[in-house]
């Protein structure tokens, strides 16, 4: 028990444990998020020192590096954090309950879902619905996918290999059809929803982008930490969960549509940037091991700092030239998903 701390409330009723080594890993990973947020503003065609950058966030700057960092900068680092962070949540919580290394957002289908449901409101509501209820919109394109993707793996309840090997044929679909509304549609709008389906947070502003996901991350992320006694006993599998008396469809239906929530939100933001919820769980686990508690917030951390190392290369590798950071997370992700393939080829 030395390397646990217990933490309890008479007045709320509440206890917890809390590992030492899951809570210094977090707040190491958290200043090393906050230090990169710092170098990565300063960084791009124009170089502004971090203490510039730490004098711009108190307004105390030179007036031109004040509105780099201000305006253009900071907002487009504070999306990549957001986005990679509830990237990261939804793929522990698919691996979590799927039991499934293979397991991502993207992989089961859920980021083609979101993608599907942004693009459409690209094409059909984007002159005369608020851009605000974009992530609604991807939103409810990813549960669509996630309903017709649990129809097809019902049988007796719901398999996790079936799950996962549905979910990869179902996303394959969901994106052949995306990409014929792109090829159809005006080429003004086409071309917006190309970079979209690519991955990239280029143009973020704090009104638009930062204000509209901030609230859907924060809520999202608090739930599912909530709930992190009903992942840890999904993930013990199926007939141990029923036997401590765990109702497991019903929890595993609400914590797949906290995924999908997290993902689906995420992407109606940044686009379908693909790998995150796959390579960051299992950074994570490395590090603090499988309990939930623990997994997610170093999880939401290290698909943080991925995104963020992501986007800073795509906007500085090839200037004036700005690449989506999709192309720099599927370049790492991909022969990441051909290792755990390989790896685990005996497992299936």
């Amino acid at each position: 028990m030395g390397k646990y701390r217990n933490i309890r409330s008479k007045r709320y009723q509440f206890s917890f444990l809390v590992e030492q080594r899951a809570v210094w890993t977090t707040v190491l990973l958290l200043l090393l998020c906050i230090a990169v947020m710092i170098v990565s503003t300063g960084i791009g065609s124009q170089y502004i020192s971090p203490l510039a950058v730490l004098k711009a966030l108190f307004g105390k700057a030179d007036p031109l590096q004040q509105v780099i960092v201000e305006k253009l900068r900071l907002p487009r680092i504070v999306i990549a954090v957001l986005v990679g962070a509830s990237l990261a949540a939804a793929g522990a919580i698919v691996q979590s309950i799927i039991r499934n290394p293979l397991a991502s957002p993207d992989v089961t289908g859920i980021t083609e879902g979101a993608s599907f449901g942004a693009v459409l409101f690209i094409f059909l509501f984007t002159d005369t619905i608020s851009v605000f209820w974009l992530p609604l919109a991807a939103i409810c394109g990813a549960f669509a996918v996630t309903a017709l993707l649990y129809v097809l793996a019902w049988k007796r309840g719901i398999s996790p290999l079936r799950l996962v090997l549905i979910g990869i044929g179902v996303s394959a679909a969901v994106k052949s059809v995306s990409y014929m509304f792109i090829i159809s549609g005006p080429l003004q709008l086409a071309d917006r929803s190309l970079t979209f389906m690519t991955g990239s947070i280029y143009g973020s502003s704090w009104d638009k982008d930062v204000l509209t996901l901030l609230p859907w991350t924060a809520v999202l992320l608090l739930i599912t930490w909530l709930h992190t006694r009903n992942v840890n006993i999904q993930a013990l599998g199926d007939d141990v969960a029923s036997s401590a008396g765990s109702p497991v469809q019903k929890h595993r239906l609400l914590l797949l549509s906290l995924s999908v929530a997290l993902a689906g939100a995420a992407v109606a933001i940044g686009g379908a940037i693909s790998f995150i919820g796959l390579m960051a769980p299992h950074m994570a686990r490395r590090l603090v091991g499988s309990s939930f508690g623990s997994l997610l917030p170093v999880s939401a951390l290290i698909g943080a700092l991925i995104l963020l190392l992501a986007d800073l290369t795509a906007r500085t590798a090839f200037l004036p030239r700005d690449v989506p950071a999709g192309v720099f997370t599927a370049a790492i992700g991909a022969p990441f998903f051909m290792y755990l393939l390989y790896r685990n080829r005996n497992r299936f």
